[in-house]
């Protein structure tokens, strides 16, 4: 049994006044965040989630809403003691961007000693990286970030969890969620075009050729939840707890 929880369901600029986006995995034997907006530790207290509880994050691309949170989130573990690593895994680029990020926000605090050891994984776009007992491969999707954007396919107790990370629509959406138990997919807007995101029409247009047996949309901007009574799919909320 996986636990699904959306510790934050919003965009970049907390449109209706959502968290950024970072969603929880977790079984009886690990616990992963999928991203890590700049907001995730306030989402953590709020739903009572332990931040020291936490294995491991995926990382679907450098945008700030959705790794932002990283240096927080150490920080905070310094402070929390933490003494067993901490893995952050993601795109190419991860390394460097999350010690630049660092030392803007707090200087000095790339270098200083850690009672834990950070441990940074950077994925191969369709290799099957193992993350504890969790199987993560990534896919190219179409979104720029200064680095490779990839969606990530999440196997965990024999359950596939696809998300699509933020991306305009591309076919490797198709080989991402073949066979997904679920699909966590942004949908910004309803039906106008905005480079490099997907709407809620886009989706309505491919939904037959995504193979998934359940879909709920995230990272939603106002135009999206401003028509969400137009809307025939689940739709995430901070809060909100999915079990598969």
């Amino acid at each position: 049994m996986v636990t699904v929880q959306f510790v934050g369901s919003g965009d970049a600029f907390g449109s209706a006044g959502r968290l950024q986006a970072a969603i929880s995995l977790r079984n009886a034997s690990t616990h992963v965040l999928l991203d890590c907006g700049t907001s995730t530790l306030i989402g953590l207290a709020r739903f009572g989630l332990a931040p020291t509880s936490i294995d491991a994050v995926l990382v679907s691309h450098l945008h700030g809403d959705h790794f932002g949170g990283i240096p927080f989130l150490v920080l905070h573990q310094q402070f929390a003691r933490r003494e067993r690593p901490l893995l952050l895994v993601g795109p190419p680029g991860l390394r460097n961007r999350v010690m630049e990020a660092m030392e803007v926000l707090f200087p000095g605090s790339s270098q200083v000693e850690r009672r834990f050891e950070l441990q940074i994984t950077e994925l191969n776009a369709r290799v099957s990286t193992a993350v504890g007992p969790l199987e993560v491969i990534a896919y190219p999707v179409a979104h720029a970030s200064g680095a490779p954007s990839y969606g990530l396919r999440v196997v965990c107790d024999n359950m596939i969890i696809a998300y699509s990370g933020d991306t305009e629509w591309t076919d490797a959406l198709i080989e991402l969620t073949d066979g997904a138990d679920l699909f966590i997919c942004e949908a910004y807007v309803f039906e106008r075009s905005v480079k490099y995101h997907l709407s809620y029409a886009k989706l309505v247009e491919q939904r037959s050729r995504l193979r998934c047996k359940r879909l709920v949309l995230t990272h939603m901007s106002g135009d999206m939840l401003d028509r969400r009574g137009e809307v025939d799919a689940e739709l995430a909320e901070d809060g909100l707890t999915l079990t598969i």
